[in-house]
């Protein structure tokens, strides 16, 4: 079975959406339909009417979950996203598989603060945001991934080269 939606959990700042786009450029080189549905951006075009709260990301998922399964049906959907809740990403994993893989993107908190590329935990440090997931805010490690990257230990061809091994085979 080759996995067509391909689900990257993390904190912010662990490397998803880095991954997501390096895995986009090369499976586009071989021909291949790519959709990313990144958080950030689905949550500014589809979902700017919610916030935060744990209602609001649950059903920011699940719209994720909605387009990802349409989407597949062109191709491969990669979900950059960090849907800090195991119940979410199991609701997933029901109605997206067979098709659906999930992957931890593992990093320490202290190396995605250090990372901080949208100076999300600078400002949640500052008191500025309220609900940082991983920092002030829930963040539930995935149970049962089908596979766990280390961003902290390996290079980005290392992490992409064992996502692109799900989809390959």
């Amino acid at each position: 079975m080759i996995i067509l939606i391909i689900w990257l959990t993390g904190l912010p700042g662990a490397g998803k959406t880095t991954i997501a786009y390096e895995m986009k450029r090369i499976l586009e080189s071989e021909g291949k339909t790519v959709n990313i549905l990144d958080g950030d951006e689905v949550r500014k075009k589809i979902s700017p009417d919610l916030g935060f709260s744990p209602e609001d990301r649950i059903l920011h998922n699940k719209r994720v979950i909605e387009m990802a399964k349409k989407l597949s049906l062109e191709g491969v959907v990669l979900i950059s996203l960090i849907a800090p809740y195991q119940k979410v990403r199991d609701h997933a994993r029901e109605v997206l598989s067979p098709k659906f893989a999930e992957v931890f993107v593992k990093c320490p908190l202290e190396v995605c603060m250090k990372r901080d590329p949208k100076g999300l935990y600078a400002r949640a440090v500052q008191g500025e945001i309220k609900n940082l997931t991983g920092y002030n805010d829930t963040y539930e490690e995935p149970a049962n991934p089908e596979l766990v990257l280390q961003t902290d230990k390996e290079s980005l061809d290392e992490s992409v080269g064992k996502v692109l091994s799900l989809v390959r085979n």
